[in-house]
């Protein structure tokens, strides 16, 4: 399976922010719309990402609050991508590795994108799933053996 797949199912809604954005109004983005990450845009290109984990480490440093500053001051700037044609089978483990709960989906400087944790888990488990429900139809359909006859 293919990061395009993913795509694909989750559909084309893209939500993104400037780096001179006010922190408080990209939270009150994030909580409009349930979402848990902000793909922050310049001049047409990716230049960070703003997740609730950054959120979180700015309102733990300013005491409640999530201050007056920017998406710029507290975005990650270098947050780790991959491109529609990844596979699945790779990004698991990138996804893993280095924490990350989202991440934008690049081809070449083109942002296709954001896919999260869940997407990922939900796709493998929905893959699990058909696979599973393929097996007990095989399975259920297995031909049945003719007993031999009594008298041989």
């Amino acid at each position: 399976m293919k990061v395009s797949d993913i795509l694909r199912v989750k559909g084309g809604t893209l939500y993104t922010v400037s780096p001179d954005e006010s922190l408080a109004r990209a939270v009150d983005t994030m909580a409009q719309f349930d979402i848990g990450s902000l793909a922050v845009m310049a001049n047409g290109n990716l230049v960070g990402m703003l997740t609730f984990r950054e959120v979180l480490h700015t309102i733990a440093k300013n005491g409640g609050s999530v201050g007056n500053g920017t998406v710029g001051t507290v975005m990650d700037d270098q947050p780790m991508s991959c491109s529609s044609d990844t596979d699945l089978e790779q990004v698991r483990p990138m996804m893993l590795e280095k924490h990350t709960r989202y991440m934008p989906v690049m081809d070449n400087k083109m942002l296709m994108g954001v896919i999260s944790f869940y997407d990922v888990a939900k796709a493998v488990v929905d893959s699990q799933n058909f696979e599973n429900q393929m097996l007990k139809a095989y399975i259920r359909d297995w031909p049945r053996e003719e007993a031999p006859p009594e008298n041989a």
